[in-house]
């Protein structure tokens, strides 16, 4: 069964910025691109009129803030999910970003490889942060996944980065059939049944591993 299709927007306020992502989203199968704002004005009816799954948010607009934008486009279009794609990784912006309505936050020198996976795993309903945005915060609450080891949670991050098995056996220097081994657990660990259904956790995994807390 093909993959569905994850209809993409871009709101930044660089057009130099947005031809960058387009071009790196537009090679990957199953992702398009449906428009791009540079405005808030223009995201308003750019989400209005394509609908799109994801859309990819810029904090500093030069109209309004993206996080104001945000929280106004999800009020009113629920179903939406913004990934914040900014320069500022101070966690009170993720804090901010997750009040607007927010359901991720990757900076702008991120790998494309993360990039992508953060877009995947918002498409299926988890959540997403940079990988130094999660190392940085503290308090963090437990999730359903705390029962597996620190290497089947390492499996299941990069099951999320699109990775094979015999990909993640060359890269963590393991058998193929150790990473299996791994994969079954992981499944027998929180009752899956389904590889789709693992799939889908390995996403929400990715995206859940650390949730801003407090000061």
């Amino acid at each position: 069964m093909n993959d569905p299709l994850i209809r993409i927007a871009l709101v930044d306020d660089h057009a130099l910025i947005r031809e960058g992502v387009r071009v790196l989203l537009e090679a990957v199968e199953h992702y398009r691109v449906v428009g791009e704002a540079g405005s808030a004005e223009e995201a308003v009816t750019l989400i209005e009129r394509e609908r799109p799954d994801v859309v990819l948010m810029d904090i500093g607009l030069k109209d309004v803030s993206g996080l104001e934008l945000t929280a106004t486009l999800t009020r009113r279009h629920p179903w939406l999910r913004v990934l914040i794609l900014s320069m500022y990784s101070d966690r009170q912006y993720v804090r901010q970003s997750l009040q607007a309505g927010a359901a991720g936050y990757v900076l702008k020198d991120a790998t494309s490889r993360e990039i992508i996976a953060a877009i995947k795993a918002l498409a299926v309903g988890g959540r997403y942060y940079s990988g130094a945005l999660a190392e940085a915060l503290t308090g963090c609450t437990s999730t359903p996944e705390a029962v597996l080891t620190p290497r089947e949670s390492q499996i299941l991050q990069m099951m999320a980065q699109g990775l094979n098995n015999k990909a993640m056996a060359r890269e963590l220097a393991i058998s193929v059939r150790t990473v299996e081994s791994h994969r079954l657990n992981i499944r027998r660990k929180l009752d899956i049944e389904k590889p789709a259904d693992l799939m889908r956790q390995a996403m929400q995994h990715s995206g859940q591993r650390c949730h801003p807390c407090n000061d």
